[in-house]
């Protein structure tokens, strides 16, 4: 079927009564989430990954689908009524929304972002609608080494773009890796790392080690690092139109954030981030009036926030369309899928359409529930800013535990959460990445099983998989993103060395 015919298909199963619900209840935790301080979509979808057992596949996946892309939503509230990032894609809109919020605008500035993010997610479905089935016809082509060529290019460009050092980097996609390992080989059944342990031959769960690092470990931060007391602004509901010189000079960023989110959102890494940074510099490099960066500047709202939620439609289409997480909330959408034993990767719209197309057509349906929500109820999202934290805090340790044991009874994924938020807290402290580690032993399996077939296939021959179009050229990629920061290095060094010298 076309992608007309997708989406109309799409949205019968989309507009079910369960599916509806699921949407509805996703999108609603997904801004809570993105409200509260510290607490992230991952660790609410990690949290609520026991819940959809009794579900469909395709409504799980709606109901964790609303959660990733409404937080998106719900981080900008908290970073222009409080100036404090729900979340930390949210980061850029603290400097010119909070501006805003203290000149009397606090209301425009949310109209903008919520507006910029459905228009986002709008451009967003409709390029996952046309791009994915392509994408995905062409990675029918796709073997075993090109999997394994393109698992190598993700780890790496992840690792370089998330800021940390190579060196931190390594270690932490070298612990993500090693953890994969754990359980029994993938093609011979021999048990590895296990200690005799009957419960260690199924290997580490995904989800004890999400929760623990992106929950747990944060609610260990937010009790070190004090959140700011300051009280939230008030908006009143007749504020939230903005004059119309803010909304002539707001259309153009959301357009701009929206593309430019959206192709982001194709790359592996946190591309949210990295989305609305861009497009903050490219609206202050645009504007006429660049003197107002930093003093409440509608359209350091409009671009950044449209970008962010581009950025999180976009990271759709890798995971839909060639079952490869290219990031941290997509590896666990991945894990529901695997849970739900659905088909993953090029295969999943062929064998579970219903899945493929009423997960993109809900994503509509979730961001016209957004736009109701976040404008008529942001007073009620404001007050659970006025919560105690030690309230918020206990009742996410009490869903971290529950739902950890309510996975497979066990109390070794209990041991495994609590070892995990230590060292998440931990590695957060010594700053390194958390990000990585989650995403190395999300694609170790992958990385694990596309090599042993590989060298199966080339007899061991490992010039046999660089000498294929595909991998050769991934390869490659993989390869000039671990050297150019060197080489980006070398005329300085041998300028310095000149002037030593001389």
């Amino acid at each position: 079927m076309n992608a007309f015919e997708g989406l109309a298909f799409g949205f019968s199963i989309a507009l079910q009564g369960q599916n509806l619900l699921a949407c509805f209840v996703g999108v609603l935790i997904g801004t809570v989430v993105g409200v509260l301080p510290g607490i992230g979509p991952i660790g609410a979808m990690a949290l609520l990954l026991p819940v959809t057992y009794s579900m469909t596949p395709a409504g799980a996946l709606i109901m964790l689908a609303g959660i990733y892309y409404g937080s998106m939503y719900g981080g900008s509230t908290t970073s222009i009524l409080l100036k404090v990032p729900g979340e930390v894609s949210s980061v850029i809109t603290t400097i010119e929304g909070y501006e805003m919020a203290r000149k009397g605008r606090a209301g425009a500035a949310l109209f903008v972002a919520a507006v910029g993010s459905f228009v986002a997610g709008s451009i967003g479905i409709l390029g996952l609608a046309f791009l994915a089935p392509v994408l995905a016809s062409s990675a029918l082509r796709f073997g075993p080494p090109e999997f394994f060529a393109l698992c190598i290019l993700g780890l790496l460009v992840l690792s370089r773009i998330t800021g940390s050092s190579l060196v931190r980097a390594a270690v932490m996609v070298a612990l993500g890796l090693g953890l994969s390992t754990v359980g029994m080989e993938p093609m011979s059944g021999v048990s590895r790392f296990t200690f005799g342990s009957l419960e260690l031959a199924q290997g580490l769960e995904l989800v004890p080690i999400a929760i623990g690092l992106f929950g747990i470990s944060e609610l260990l931060s937010s009790a070190h690092d004090k959140l700011n007391a300051e009280k939230p602004l008030k908006v009143k509901f007749k504020e939230l139109l903005p004059t119309k010189l803010e909304w002539n000079r707001a259309q153009w960023p959301i357009v701009r954030g929206s593309v430019l989110g959206f192709l982001f959102g194709l790359i592996p890494g946190p591309t949210a981030i990295i989305a609305t940074f861009s497009s903050y510099a490219l609206e202050r490099k645009l504007s006429k009036h660049p003197e107002e960066f930093g003093h409440g500047a509608i359209e350091g709202v409009a671009g950044p926030e449209s970008a962010n939620n581009g950025a999180a439609q976009g990271a759709f289409i890798p995971l839909l369309a060639l079952g490869i997480p290219f990031a941290p909330a997509s590896a666990m959408l991945l894990t529901a899928l695997l849970i739900h034993g659905a088909k993953t990767g090029p295969m999943l719209m062929v064998e579970s359409p219903e899945i493929f197309w009423g997960v993109t057509s809900s994503m509509y349906v979730g961001n016209i529930m957004l736009l109701l929500l976040n404008l008529p109820m942001i007073g009620v999202f404001v007050a659970l800013l006025r919560l105690p934290m030690y309230l918020i805090s206990s009742l996410v340790a009490l869903l971290c535990v529950v739902g950890t044991y309510a996975i497979s009874n066990s109390i070794l994924d209990l041991w495994v959460l609590l070892i995990s938020g230590v060292a998440g807290y931990v590695l957060r402290q010594l700053k390194f990445e958390p990000v990585i580690l989650l995403m190395a032993l999300a694609l170790g399996p992958i990385l694990e099983r596309s090599l042993l077939q590989s060298l199966y296939l080339t007899q061991g021959n490992l010039e046999e998989i660089m000498e294929r179009p595909i991998s050769g050229t991934m390869l490659t990629l993989a390869l000039l993103v671990l050297v150019y920061p060197l080489l980006r290095k070398l005329p300085a060094q041998i300028q310095k060395f000149r002037s030593l010298k001389a």
